[in-house]
């Protein structure tokens, strides 16, 4: 099964690649009978300005001769050779990309692919989170499932909660490390942006309150000197 979704990826891919070079034949063949079209219509005007007199007799015949030599051009076997010479580079072009994307795909898999890895389970992800904040959230959770009366580690989880606007964890990440570790200014003032952020940005009296506590427990505290004016 997982042989066939590839086949039929790389199949989807080359030929999501390769379609405009297939139009590109019958492109060409539109641009000459436009060219011829735009040539013809310049004589047709070339004559009405003539006999209107906004152009002179020598000057019609020099513009006359130039015209007819470039719709001539334009409307030999020339264009046809060159339109066949650019279609068949164009298939060439196409077959090199059709056998390149899988042969390329498959040895870089080759390479650096792992088909026979096993996947890891959680318990192994968890045990090496390294920069996945999800992972370091997962375990940081478990632990503290395990441990609930760990107070640092929901001081460490709660502005975390809040980083990722996970309002209502962060606001009982806060509480957990008040009731444990005891008040301080950082953990007051978390949990009162806590509270201002999940109200849209309404200071309510809990979180007045809990600004106002910060203030006193560290004097001059812009963050909380700053809700409490928004308050008022």
């Amino acid at each position: 099964m997982f042989w066939i979704l590839v086949a039929i990826l790389t199949a989807a891919v080359a030929i999501i690649l390769t379609h405009p070079l297939m139009r590109s034949k019958q492109s060409a063949i539109v641009d000459g009978e436009g060219e011829v079209a735009v040539y013809r219509d310049q004589l047709a005007e070339l004559e009405r300005e003539r006999a209107s007199g906004l152009i002179g007799e020598t000057e019609a015949e020099y513009a006359r001769a130039e015209i007819g030599r470039r719709l001539l051009a334009a409307a030999s076997g020339k264009s046809e050779q060159d339109t066949a010479l650019t279609a068949r580079r164009h298939s060439v072009i196409a077959s090199l990309v059709t056998a390149a994307l899988p042969i390329t795909g498959l040895c870089l898999y080759l390479f650096m692919g792992s088909p026979n890895h096993p996947d890891m389970p959680l318990e192994a992800r968890l045990e090496n989170p390294g920069s996945d904040m999800n992972l370091l959230i997962a375990k940081a959770e478990r632990h503290l499932a395990q441990n609930p009366a760990d107070g640092a580690g929901w001081d460490v989880l709660a502005p975390i909660y809040f980083k990722t606007m996970r309002f209502g964890d962060a606001e009982m990440a806060y509480r957990n490390a008040i009731r444990l570790l005891g008040d301080s200014p950082e953990r007051l003032t978390g949990l009162a942006e806590t509270l201002v952020t999940a109200n849209q940005g309404i200071v309510t009296q809990e979180a007045q309150s809990a600004f106002a506590d910060a203030e006193k427990l560290r004097p001059g505290n812009p963050r909380a000197r700053f809700y409490l004016a928004l308050a008022l």
